[in-house]
């Protein structure tokens, strides 16, 4: 393939992932607007229901997507300087951050279980609408949010293979890019998540 195709073939896929991200956000800006429409209803009701939440694993997962989102960027500029030992390394970190998070989520849900604290639960079937709300909220983009990790993880693991076999380098680095696109959308949607359902007091 001639240069030429091989830049229009790079800039389409950007393209591509650039309209696709934005989908993405747009999907997650519709449950933040229900959010802040029902915030505004139950204001003290949220308030309670979100200091169930455990700070230490919602900082502690804010940490890891965040360093996570650093690694990803270095593993492309690695890439570039044709540095691929680091580039893999980089991309190794990013992913086992990925399963972290993972993990972190699942104590954590399993925990609000435990505390009978799930929609349609005892519980909340006899506390306040508006913290049956918050939480049926929660677990919904929560558990979005999560797909979204396990999805990104899965890409960054195949774009690993793909650096490890030589076939993603310097001049050609569009996949890692893409996915590294993909894992800071992953992050971005995060640092929204965090304030509305942690921070909330």
């Amino acid at each position: 393939m001639n240069p030429s195709a091989q830049h229009q073939d790079a800039e389409g896929a950007r393209l591509g992932m650039w309209l696709f991200l934005f989908s993405e956000l747009l999907m997650f800006g519709g449950l933040f607007v229900v959010f802040a429409v029902y915030l505004q209803r139950y204001p003290a009701q949220f308030a309670d229901a979100g200091r169930q939440l455990s700070l230490f694993f919602g900082t502690g997962n804010t940490v890891l997507l965040l360093t996570s989102s650093l690694t990803v960027a270095l593993a492309f500029e690695a890439l570039r300087q044709n540095r691929q030992r680091l580039c893999q390394g980089l991309l190794g970190f990013t992913i086992l951050a990925a399963g972290l998070f993972l993990v972190n989520k699942g104590l954590e849900w399993h925990a609000k279980f435990q505390h009978d604290l799930y929609p349609g639960s005892q519980t909340l079937r006899q506390a306040p609408a508006g913290q049956e709300l918050f939480f049926g909220l929660y677990y919904l983009t929560t558990g979005l949010h999560g797909l979204h990790v396990i999805f990104g993880g899965v890409i960054l693991s195949w774009v690993l293979v793909q650096v490890r076999q030589g076939r993603i380098i310097a001049t050609r680095p569009t996949m890692l890019e893409n996915g590294a696109l993909y894992w800071h959308l992953v992050d971005v949607i995060w640092i929204f998540i965090f304030p509305l359902y942690y921070l909330l007091l």
